[in-house]
């Protein structure tokens, strides 16, 4: 079965916001073994949503529609579609007395144009809105099937995972279901994981091989149609084996998940706990870092030393290290090394992890926009220094910086090269 999302509203052509039930509804489609082959975005103007259903009725089985339904003149979505099927709209009893029950209850009259959330087409079956008011709609006309949610996605999910899913295994033959497993890989662009990987990727058939970038991290996702989940998860396995001996050094996880939230299981495993000095990322690793549920157990904290006074003041980075003509500077390897040493000691961690470079948009100390040097300081090892020259704006310079760091942690945790923090 072929499927087309039409998501209608003004707002998402103009950017004020972004359409995000599309995805979620694909991958649940997926789930059920219907494919997606198109998605639509149109404004709220009968005569153009009336033109992308026409498109859309040539090349799909199954149109589902978000947005639209709600109380307002430009709310056209079921307007348009009874106008074209030559069907009247009905009004829905039990919604209509939902509505009128909540007006009561808040003790507020209710205009009249609050009734049209009540609508439907005739000879529709409607479908319940656990969170909101606008009843949905399903038929079938002509052998293509029409699905009606409204554009709220606290409203559509509970729409979509409940009736309309049970609507669609009620009048389908539903194929086999998609199953996918997500590679997550870090340290390696996604030309140069392609190129590794590119005679797979020429040869796939089934399971499929896509890859997906990301900033300073790259996804592969591995997918097939089965009947069984373990029958699905057998050929995925047998792909990832191939693909493990080329990249797996690469290779952060076998989920999507993103590196920090890795790291965090890395170092919570191990029992150790880190501390990290910031200049050019200005907290970024931090906040990753913290982002990531109960990181609080492995992260003791950060200091933002933005300034050479405050590398000074804070770390107790010597002045003569950080200026003067003779001076390595802020941006360097040995700079780098000692924020790294000096917030492990501080926070009395078992890591110290410090980045310092240029984001740009001019150089720095005479040093180019995208030097970036990241140290990370195990208690009772040697510190590990590395020098990287990143392209892009400031704020990928400092995203990719962050990631890389999180990615050369992962190694060191990985490798299981840490020593005890006993010792």
């Amino acid at each position: 079965m072929r499927a087309e999302i039409i998501a209608v509203g003004t707002e998402l052509l103009l950017g004020q916001i972004v359409n995000t039930n599309a995805q979620y509804i694909a991958q649940g489609l997926a789930d059920l073994g219907i494919d997606v082959y198109f998605q639509t975005v149109v404004g709220d103007n009968t005569h153009r949503l009336q033109d992308a259903i026409r498109i859309a009725k040539g090349r799909a089985d199954i149109i589902l529609f978000t947005g639209g339904l709600g109380p307002t003149q430009d709310d056209l979505t079921k307007d348009a579609l009874a106008a074209m099927l030559g069907r009247q709209l009905i009004i829905h009893q039990p919604s209509m007395d939902k509505i009128e029950a909540l007006f009561v209850s808040r003790g507020v009259h209710m205009v009249e144009s609050n009734r049209r959330q009540a609508l439907m087409l005739e000879h529709s079956d409607p479908l319940h809105n656990e969170t909101g008011l606008a009843v949905g709609n399903a038929l079938i006309e002509d052998s293509t099937h029409y699905i009606l949610m409204p554009g709220p996605p606290r409203e559509m999910k509970p729409m979509f995972d409940g009736p309309v899913k049970q609507w669609l295994r009620s009048v389908l033959t539903i194929g086999k279901p998609l199953y996918s497993k997500q590679l997550r890989f870090a340290g390696i662009g996604e030309s140069n994981l392609e190129a590794a990987l590119i005679d797979l990727i020429d040869a796939q058939t089934d399971p499929t091989i896509a890859p997906y970038a990301k900033e300073g991290e790259v996804a592969l996702r591995i997918s097939t149609k089965a009947d069984y989940e373990a029958e699905a998860y057998s050929k995925i396995d047998e792909v990832i084996a191939l693909i493990e001996p080329r990249v797996g050094q690469y290779l952060y996880a076998k989920e999507d998940i993103p590196i920090e939230e890795a790291v965090v299981r890395l170092l919570r495993k191990s029992m150790k706990k880190i501390a990290a000095a910031e200049s050019l990322t200005g907290g970024l690793f931090a906040e990753l870092l913290t982002s990531v549920p109960g990181s609080s157990s492995e992260f003791n904290g950060g200091i933002v030393t933005y300034t050479n006074e405050m590398k000074h003041r804070l770390l107790g980075i010597p002045l003569n290290q950080l200026e003067g003509p003779q001076a390595p500077g802020a941006v360097s390897e040995s700079t780098a090394c000692l924020m790294a040493e000096r917030v492990r000691d501080l926070s009395e961690s078992d890591i110290g992890v410090a980045l310092t470079g240029v984001a740009g948009p001019a150089e720095s100390e005479g040093k180019p926009v995208g030097l970036v040097y990241i140290a990370i300081a195990p208690k009772g090892a040697a510190t590990l220094s590395y020098t990287l020259n990143l392209s892009g704006n400031r704020s990928i310079i400092r995203l990719r910086a962050a990631k890389a760091a999180f990615y050369r942690l992962w190694q060191l945790l990985n490798e299981n090269e840490l020593p005890n923090a006993a010792k």
